[in-house]
């Protein structure tokens, strides 16, 4: 009896299917057929009884269930998922005397994702279809005791495809189809309206009784929109700071974040302050008045992917004002998880470049500054124009200032320090500056100095109109005074030193003297340079004790004893009273003469 039965029931629903499942494949889904028969080979008026005796037959076996559910997987598998994943894909149907054949067909479309209404559309048409020609037909079921129980067909195949076909249509369409901009909400009424239509049709065939998640995550758009946007921009935030940061633009005093135009906020008194102030308000004015730049970010270089994260968190707090309150707090909220998630991931991302490349960990600290000072003020822009509690006072990123400054900081921090070790080991190979009458003990003095002098004309190239001119300034004063500071302990350590290690030693000295400051470029144009070179005293600490230095190389001993001054001289100001005498016991002879000048230091 099972037999006949089976035999039967793959009569009335022919399935030709692709040799294998693969909704990646189009080639394949296009394979599929599906032939439902009406009529057997005798007289129409024999047809329907024999689909309701087979199916009431089935049903009194208790296999009813198990085909529906094998009929359920295939119908799913092979034509209502492919449907809705590929927007090209449509249903044909071809109606024959022995009954109808479902097909594919494949039609031309630019479109990546298919809109909802056209999806509801080609799902309809086979629903309708197989439940026209298979479902539409009265069956008792007495499997539930004595009572004969009349069975819905429909209800029944619904109840088998309805949870996994609503969730491929959320994740492979209405997804796709929630706006990535608030202005298009409006327009997706249409959409909900759609999906309305499409649920009432279903019920009105019995596959559905009540209303589902489909039309639930319709309707809860707002929600959806804040968290697809929300999504949408951390996603091109994180983007942004895995892109390469040498890309970089100029940043001057004048430079400005275009922001689009924001409306009067509710309650503008408390911003505009009182409406008729009292003629004695002039009088306040402090006459000497702040420049136009006093508080301006000074001109440095940035990363470009920095630029234009800070444009999009102006641009999220726009439509954040212009959106509903609940949608408005979590835009905000993205907009300082952006900057949390920059604190994390771009130190941790870039490590090994910030650690190696001087230039980038110059260019990494003006990108947290710019940050920082972005920061200051951007709460306060958007404050009155967002929903409360945000506008009472919680809408400010002030507080995620401190820790962008000290990220900037820390890591160009960091690159000085193995700038600084860098110099010293380079100054190691100089043999303590001793004995430089020894022709090999000289040669690795001067190749010490001159590589001294080429890492700084490096560095100084490199953070070359990237730092800002008073940071950079100070970053090559610091690194010129490290090697200068080496090289005076060292000397003034010798023992002895002869005459012509003297002359040797001031050589070398000269050498630093003159070719230092050119060290010092932190403008591209040659001649604005001239301006920071001559002021290197200001940036290098020990410029005048390294001056005096070189002047003891030369000086005889009474021109020593001058420049000390009885301790209110050039000389006094720069070294202590044991350094010179130290110098003067190993520049000169033990004589009555260097006794009487040891005898005037002190």
């Amino acid at each position: 009896m099972l037999y006949h039965l089976g035999e039967e029931w793959q009569q009335l629903a022919v399935w030709k299917l692709p040799p294998s499942i693969e909704h990646s494949n189009l080639d394949m889904v296009l394979k599929t057929e599906l032939r439902l028969c009406t009529l057997s080979s005798s007289e129409e008026s024999v047809t329907v009884p024999l689909l309701a005796s087979v199916l009431q037959a089935l049903a009194i076996l208790g296999e009813l269930n198990t085909k529906l559910k094998f009929f359920s997987q295939l119908l799913l598998n092979y034509i209502l998922k492919p449907l809705v994943i590929y927007p090209s894909l449509h249903a044909q149907v071809e109606t024959q005397p022995q009954g109808v054949i479902l097909r594919f067909e494949n039609v031309e479309t630019d479109q990546e994702h298919p809109p909802p209404a056209d999806v509801f559309l080609k799902l309809k048409l086979v629903l309708e279809l197989i439940h026209k020609h298979l479902l539409d037909v009265n069956v008792e079921d007495s499997q539930r005791g004595d009572l004969l129980s009349k069975v819905i067909l429909a209800e029944v195949l619904g109840d088998m495809i309805w949870e996994e076909i609503s969730e491929t249509i959320i994740k492979d369409c209405l997804v796709y189809s929630i706006p990535t901009n608030s202005t298009k909400l409006e327009q997706y009424e249409e959409v909900i309206k759609s999906t309305e239509e499409f649920e009432n049709a279903l019920k009105d065939m019995k596959y559905l009784k009540d209303a589902t998640e489909l039309l639930k995550y319709a309707r809860n758009v707002n929600a959806h929109f804040a968290s697809k946007k929300c999504q949408d921009v951390i996603v091109t935030a994180r983007n942004l700071m895995t892109s390469e940061i040498h890309n970089t633009v100029k940043i001057t005093p004048e430079s400005k974040v275009i922001v689009p135009k924001l409306p009067s906020p509710k309650g503008s008194e408390k911003v505009k302050g009182s409406k008729n102030p009292t003629e004695e308000t002039p009088a306040l004015e402090n006459e000497v008045k702040l420049g136009q730049h006093t508080f301006s970010l000074p001109s440095c270089r940035i990363s470009e992917s920095v630029e234009k994260l800070m444009e999009l968190a102006y641009h999220t707090l726009s439509e954040a004002t212009a959106s509903n309150k609940p949608c408005a707090i979590q835009l905000f909220y993205t907009v300082r998880n952006i900057f949390h998630l920059f604190y994390d991931v771009v130190p941790t991302y870039h490590k090994e470049n910030l650690q190696k490349l001087p230039q980038l960990s110059a260019i990494h600290h003006n990108n947290c500054m710019f940050i920082a000072h972005h920061l200051l003020t951007l709460g306060h822009q958007f404050r009155y124009h967002l929903p409360t509690p945000i506008s009472d006072g919680a809408a400010t990123f002030v507080d995620l200032v401190p820790g962008f400054r000290k990220l900037g900081t820390e890591a160009f921090l960091a690159q000085m320090r193995s700038q600084k070790a860098d110099l010293l080991e380079r100054l190691s190979s100089a043999k303590n500056f001793s004995n430089m009458e020894d022709k090999e003990n000289y040669i690795a003095a001067h190749k010490a100095i001159r590589q001294v002098i080429h890492q700084l004309g490096c560095l100084g190239k490199v953070w070359q109109d990237v730092l800002p001119v008073a940071i950079y300034c100070n970053a090559m004063g610091t690194l010129l005074n490290t090697a200068i500071m080496e090289m005076i302990s060292k000397i003034a350590a010798l023992e002895d030193i002869s005459t012509e290690d003297g002359e040797r030693l001031y050589t070398l000295c000269r050498t630093v003297i003159e070719e230092g400051p050119l060290v010092f470029t932190p403008l591209p144009e040659e001649s604005k340079n001239k301006k920071y070179q001559e002021e290197v005293p200001l940036y290098v600490q020990k410029w005048m004790k390294f001056k005096e230095l070189i002047i003891i190389l030369q000086a005889s001993l009474q021109e020593i004893v001058d420049r000390w001054a009885d301790g209110k001289g050039p000389l006094a100001v720069e070294f202590s009273t044991n350094e010179v005498k130290s110098l003067i016991r190993a520049l000169f002879q033990n004589t009555e003469r260097r006794a009487a000048a040891l005898a005037r230091i002190k």
